[in-house]
Protein backbone atom coordinates (compact mmCIF):
# COMPACT_ATOMS: atom_id res chain seq x y z
CA UNK A 1 0.00 0.00 0.00
CA UNK A 2 1.38 3.62 -0.81
CA UNK A 3 0.33 6.76 0.99
CA UNK A 4 3.13 9.02 0.04
CA UNK A 5 2.97 10.40 -3.30
CA UNK A 6 -0.46 10.62 -3.71
CA UNK A 7 -1.95 12.24 -6.65
CA UNK A 8 -5.75 11.54 -8.52
CA UNK A 9 -6.23 8.82 -10.94
CA UNK A 10 -7.40 10.10 -14.79
CA UNK A 11 -10.30 7.74 -14.44
CA UNK A 12 -10.73 3.70 -13.72
CA UNK A 13 -9.01 2.60 -16.70
CA UNK A 14 -5.64 4.44 -15.18
CA UNK A 15 -6.60 3.03 -11.85
CA UNK A 16 -6.42 -0.39 -13.50
CA UNK A 17 -3.06 -0.02 -15.25
CA UNK A 18 -1.24 1.06 -11.68
CA UNK A 19 -3.48 -1.24 -9.59
CA UNK A 20 -2.09 -4.52 -12.10
CA UNK A 21 1.65 -3.65 -11.12
CA UNK A 22 0.83 -4.45 -7.60
CA UNK A 23 -0.02 -8.13 -8.96
CA UNK A 24 2.64 -9.45 -11.07
CA UNK A 25 3.03 -12.31 -9.37
CA UNK A 26 -0.18 -13.46 -10.86
CA UNK A 27 0.47 -13.29 -14.18
CA UNK A 28 0.30 -15.71 -17.07
CA UNK A 29 -0.82 -18.29 -13.99
CA UNK A 30 -3.66 -20.48 -15.22
CA UNK A 31 -5.44 -20.79 -11.88
CA UNK A 32 -6.33 -16.95 -11.77
CA UNK A 33 -9.13 -15.27 -12.05
CA UNK A 34 -10.16 -11.82 -11.81
CA UNK A 35 -13.83 -11.19 -11.03
CA UNK A 36 -14.80 -7.59 -10.83
CA UNK A 37 -17.67 -5.95 -8.97
CA UNK A 38 -19.97 -3.75 -11.36
CA UNK A 39 -20.24 -1.20 -12.11
CA UNK A 40 -17.25 0.66 -11.40
CA UNK A 41 -15.04 -2.18 -10.92
CA UNK A 42 -15.43 -3.62 -14.26
CA UNK A 43 -12.79 -1.05 -16.06
CA UNK A 44 -10.62 -1.18 -13.24
CA UNK A 45 -10.54 -5.28 -13.75
CA UNK A 46 -10.19 -5.21 -17.37
CA UNK A 47 -7.21 -3.45 -17.19
CA UNK A 48 -6.22 -5.90 -14.38
CA UNK A 49 -7.22 -8.99 -16.20
CA UNK A 50 -5.44 -8.07 -19.87
CA UNK A 51 -2.27 -7.22 -18.05
CA UNK A 52 -2.14 -10.42 -16.26
CA UNK A 53 -3.46 -12.34 -18.91
CA UNK A 54 -6.23 -13.95 -17.06
CA UNK A 55 -9.63 -14.19 -17.47
CA UNK A 56 -12.41 -12.05 -16.01
CA UNK A 57 -15.78 -12.12 -15.26
CA UNK A 58 -18.17 -9.92 -12.93
CA UNK A 59 -19.33 -10.73 -9.44
CA UNK A 60 -22.95 -9.35 -9.16
CA UNK A 61 -23.03 -8.54 -5.67
CA UNK A 62 -27.08 -7.44 -4.15
CA UNK A 63 -26.90 -5.97 -0.73
CA UNK A 64 -30.27 -7.17 1.06
CA UNK A 65 -31.37 -4.38 3.11
CA UNK A 66 -33.27 -4.24 6.55
CA UNK A 67 -37.10 -3.02 5.33
CA UNK A 68 -37.25 -0.03 7.50
CA UNK A 69 -33.79 1.14 7.14
CA UNK A 70 -32.29 0.25 3.38
CA UNK A 71 -28.44 1.27 4.56
CA UNK A 72 -28.42 -1.62 6.67
CA UNK A 73 -27.25 -4.69 5.26
CA UNK A 74 -29.09 -7.74 6.98
CA UNK A 75 -27.30 -10.10 3.55
CA UNK A 76 -26.17 -10.45 0.49
CA UNK A 77 -27.28 -12.39 -3.11
CA UNK A 78 -24.45 -12.78 -5.11
CA UNK A 79 -23.33 -14.64 -8.57
CA UNK A 80 -23.22 -18.32 -8.45
CA UNK A 81 -27.02 -18.62 -6.40
CA UNK A 82 -25.30 -17.33 -3.01
CA UNK A 83 -27.03 -16.12 -0.30
CA UNK A 84 -25.68 -14.86 3.01
CA UNK A 85 -27.83 -13.87 5.49
CA UNK A 86 -26.35 -11.96 8.73
CA UNK A 87 -27.98 -13.54 11.43
CA UNK A 88 -27.04 -11.32 14.42
CA UNK A 89 -28.39 -8.10 12.36
CA UNK A 90 -31.96 -9.94 11.58
CA UNK A 91 -32.65 -11.67 15.36
CA UNK A 92 -31.50 -8.51 17.08
CA UNK A 93 -33.82 -6.33 14.46
CA UNK A 94 -36.47 -9.14 14.98
CA UNK A 95 -36.84 -9.38 11.21
CA UNK A 96 -39.87 -11.41 10.42
CA UNK A 97 -38.85 -14.01 7.58
CA UNK A 98 -41.58 -13.67 5.23
CA UNK A 99 -39.93 -9.42 5.19
CA UNK A 100 -36.82 -11.37 4.50
CA UNK A 101 -38.32 -13.13 1.81
CA UNK A 102 -39.35 -10.41 -0.05
CA UNK A 103 -36.72 -8.54 -0.05
CA UNK A 104 -34.41 -11.28 -1.46
CA UNK A 105 -37.25 -11.49 -4.12
CA UNK A 106 -36.94 -8.16 -4.83
CA UNK A 107 -33.10 -8.12 -5.33
CA UNK A 108 -33.09 -11.74 -6.58
CA UNK A 109 -34.95 -10.05 -9.97
CA UNK A 110 -32.54 -7.08 -10.16
CA UNK A 111 -29.57 -9.28 -9.91
CA UNK A 112 -30.94 -11.59 -12.98
CA UNK A 113 -31.45 -8.68 -14.93
CA UNK A 114 -27.57 -7.44 -14.32
CA UNK A 115 -26.15 -11.69 -14.99
CA UNK A 116 -28.28 -11.69 -18.13
CA UNK A 117 -27.37 -8.17 -19.26
CA UNK A 118 -23.70 -8.87 -18.33
CA UNK A 119 -22.86 -12.43 -18.99
CA UNK A 120 -25.77 -13.38 -21.72
CA UNK A 121 -27.19 -16.68 -19.73
CA UNK A 122 -23.49 -18.09 -19.61
CA UNK A 123 -22.96 -20.04 -16.04
CA UNK A 124 -20.98 -18.13 -13.29
CA UNK A 125 -17.60 -18.97 -13.64
CA UNK A 126 -16.22 -22.47 -11.91
CA UNK A 127 -13.56 -20.87 -8.97
CA UNK A 128 -13.32 -23.96 -7.23
CA UNK A 129 -9.52 -24.27 -5.67
CA UNK A 130 -8.73 -20.93 -7.87
CA UNK A 131 -7.10 -17.75 -7.02
CA UNK A 132 -10.18 -14.73 -7.17
CA UNK A 133 -8.62 -11.82 -7.64
CA UNK A 134 -11.83 -9.57 -6.03
CA UNK A 135 -11.53 -5.87 -7.64
CA UNK A 136 -13.30 -2.69 -7.29
CA UNK A 137 -12.73 1.24 -7.95
CA UNK A 138 -12.40 1.67 -4.15
CA UNK A 139 -13.31 1.13 -0.60
CA UNK A 140 -14.52 3.47 1.51
CA UNK A 141 -16.82 1.54 3.89
CA UNK A 142 -16.24 -1.53 2.58
CA UNK A 143 -19.75 -3.22 3.14
CA UNK A 144 -20.47 -4.26 -0.70
CA UNK A 145 -16.61 -5.82 -0.88
CA UNK A 146 -17.83 -7.43 2.34
CA UNK A 147 -20.59 -9.27 1.44
CA UNK A 148 -19.01 -10.65 -2.01
CA UNK A 149 -16.27 -11.97 -0.17
CA UNK A 150 -18.67 -13.99 2.25
CA UNK A 151 -20.53 -14.69 -0.42
CA UNK A 152 -17.58 -16.01 -2.70
CA UNK A 153 -16.33 -18.28 0.15
CA UNK A 154 -19.02 -20.52 -0.49
CA UNK A 155 -17.65 -20.85 -4.17
CA UNK A 156 -14.52 -22.50 -2.42
CA UNK A 157 -11.97 -20.65 -3.83
CA UNK A 158 -8.30 -21.42 -2.99
CA UNK A 159 -7.29 -18.30 -2.49
CA UNK A 160 -9.12 -14.74 -1.88
CA UNK A 161 -7.11 -11.58 -3.28
CA UNK A 162 -8.79 -8.17 -2.98
CA UNK A 163 -6.98 -5.36 -5.48
CA UNK A 164 -8.51 -1.88 -4.90
CA UNK A 165 -6.70 1.48 -6.38
CA UNK A 166 -7.56 3.38 -3.65
CA UNK A 167 -9.59 2.66 0.08
CA UNK A 168 -9.73 3.93 3.26
CA UNK A 169 -6.69 2.57 5.71
CA UNK A 170 -9.02 1.45 8.45
CA UNK A 171 -11.53 -0.82 6.00
CA UNK A 172 -8.11 -2.03 4.03
CA UNK A 173 -7.04 -3.01 7.20
CA UNK A 174 -9.43 -4.79 8.03
CA UNK A 175 -9.65 -7.18 5.46
CA UNK A 176 -6.77 -8.53 6.21
CA UNK A 177 -7.84 -10.80 8.65
CA UNK A 178 -10.78 -11.68 6.18
CA UNK A 179 -8.93 -12.73 2.81
CA UNK A 180 -5.33 -13.81 2.12
CA UNK A 181 -4.16 -10.30 0.49
CA UNK A 182 -5.43 -6.88 0.34
CA UNK A 183 -3.91 -4.78 -2.40
CA UNK A 184 -4.44 -0.72 -1.86
CA UNK A 185 -2.49 1.09 -4.25
CA UNK A 186 -3.75 4.11 -2.40
CA UNK A 187 -4.40 4.01 1.11
CA UNK A 188 -4.48 8.44 1.66
CA UNK A 189 -5.36 9.41 5.14
CA UNK A 190 -7.71 12.05 4.46
CA UNK A 191 -10.02 9.25 2.15
CA UNK A 192 -13.42 11.27 2.53
CA UNK A 193 -14.61 9.13 -0.23
CA UNK A 194 -13.57 7.12 -3.42
CA UNK A 195 -14.44 9.53 -6.56
CA UNK A 196 -12.55 12.47 -4.85
CA UNK A 197 -9.34 10.40 -6.31
CA UNK A 198 -10.73 10.09 -9.97
CA UNK A 199 -10.20 13.40 -12.08
CA UNK A 200 -13.18 11.46 -13.80
CA UNK A 201 -16.00 9.39 -12.13
CA UNK A 202 -18.84 9.38 -13.89
CA UNK A 203 -20.90 6.39 -13.41
CA UNK A 204 -20.12 3.49 -15.39
CA UNK A 205 -23.19 2.43 -17.92
CA UNK A 206 -24.16 -1.52 -18.07
CA UNK A 207 -23.36 -1.27 -22.02
CA UNK A 208 -20.04 -0.09 -21.07
CA UNK A 209 -19.79 -3.45 -18.80
CA UNK A 210 -21.01 -5.69 -21.45
CA UNK A 211 -18.41 -4.04 -23.97
CA UNK A 212 -15.33 -4.81 -21.80
CA UNK A 213 -16.22 -8.24 -21.32
CA UNK A 214 -17.08 -8.80 -24.64
CA UNK A 215 -13.64 -7.03 -25.61
CA UNK A 216 -11.27 -8.95 -23.22
CA UNK A 217 -12.99 -12.36 -24.48
CA UNK A 218 -11.56 -11.55 -27.68
CA UNK A 219 -8.33 -10.60 -26.34
CA UNK A 220 -8.01 -14.05 -24.73
CA UNK A 221 -8.52 -15.61 -27.85
CA UNK A 222 -6.38 -13.42 -30.00
CA UNK A 223 -3.05 -14.20 -27.60
CA UNK A 224 -4.93 -18.10 -27.40
CA UNK A 225 -5.20 -17.66 -23.64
Amino acid sequence: MRTDDLHRFRDRHEAGQVLSGYLTAYAHRQDVIVLALPRGGVPVGFEIASALHAPLDVFVIRKLGVPWHQELAMGAIASGGVRVINDEVVHMLRVPQPAIDQVVQEEQRELERRERLYRDDQPFPDVSGKVVILVDDGLATGSSMRAAVRALRQHHPARIVIATPVGAPDTCASFRQEVDEVVCAMTPEFFQAVGLWYEQFDQTSDQEVRDLLAQHTQLLAERGV
